[in-house]
C-alpha cells in the first residue's frame, strides 16, 4: 500500500500560496531567495522516492506547462517528466504529460489509489486537494518546509476551523539558505 505524502513549502507565518510564482498573489515568488544546492538536493531526492504524483487542477496546469520543457536541474527535469501524475478535477476532460484524470470523490478515489499503489504519492502544492486529504485522514507524512519570511496574507495550508490532531516528528532537515524541512507522520 502506497503512502500519501503531502510536501509543502510555507512561510514563517504559514502561508502556502504562490511560492515561486510571482503572478499568483500580491507575495507570490517569496520563495526565491531561498532556493539554494541543499533544496534542489532534498527536492531531487524527494522526487527519486516517490512513485507518482498526485496534484490539484491548478497544480497541475502549472507544472504541465512549466516542467516539459524544463532540463537539467540534476536530474530532477527528467524525472518530473516520467514520474506518473494523478490529477484531481472535476472540470478538466483531458490529461496530459503522463497524467491521469481522477474525477468523483476525490477521497474515496485517493483511498482507491493508495490501495493500489506500492510507492508513494507526493501531493505538492495543491492546497485544496491537501486538505480534503487531511480531512478524510488519508495524509500519512507531511513535509512542511518552513522558510524564513514572513507575509502576513495569503492561502494557508492549516485552515482556521479545521478539526485538530498531532503528527509524530520524524526528522529536522535545514538548509543553508535558512529553510527548515519538518517531517511528521500521523
Amino acid at each position: 500500500m502506497g503512502k500519501v505524502i503531502v510536501q509543502q513549502f510555507v512561510t514563517l507565518d504559514g502561508v502556502m500560496q504562490g511560492p515561486g510564482d510571482p503572478d499568483e498573489f500580491e507575495h507570490g515568488g517569496w520563495q526565491k531567495p531561498y532556493v539554494c544546492e541543499d533544496h534542489l538536493t532534498y527536492i531531487v531526492q524527494q522526487a527519486n522516492e516517490a512513485e507518482a504524483l498526485l496534484l490539484g487542477r491548478k497544480t497541475y496546469e502549472g507544472f504541465a506547462a512549466a516542467w516539459p520543457a524544463a532540463t537539467g536541474m540534476r536530474g530532477l527535469a527528467d524525472r518530473m517528466n516520467a514520474m506518473p501524475k494523478y490529477v484531481v478535477s472535476s472540470t478538466l476532460s483531458l490529461a496530459t504529460w503522463n497524467a491521469a484524470l481522477i474525477h468523483g470523490d476525490a477521497a474515496d478515489e485517493v483511498a482507491k489509489l493508495k490501495q493500489q499503489l506500492t510507492g508513494d504519492l507526493l501531493v505538492v502544492g495543491s492546497r485544496r486537494l491537501a486538505q480534503t486529504l487531511m480531512e478524510h485522514h488519508l495524509v500519512d507524512e507531511y513535509r512542511i518546509w518552513v522558510h524564513p519570511v514572513v507575509l502576513g496574507s495569503g492561502e494557508r495550508i492549516f485552515l482556521e476551523g479545521s478539526r485538530p490532531f498531532s503528527l509524530n516528528l520524524a526528522s529536522v532537515r535545514t538548509t543553508s539558505a535558512g529553510a527548515v524541512i519538518l517531517t511528521y507522520q500521523s
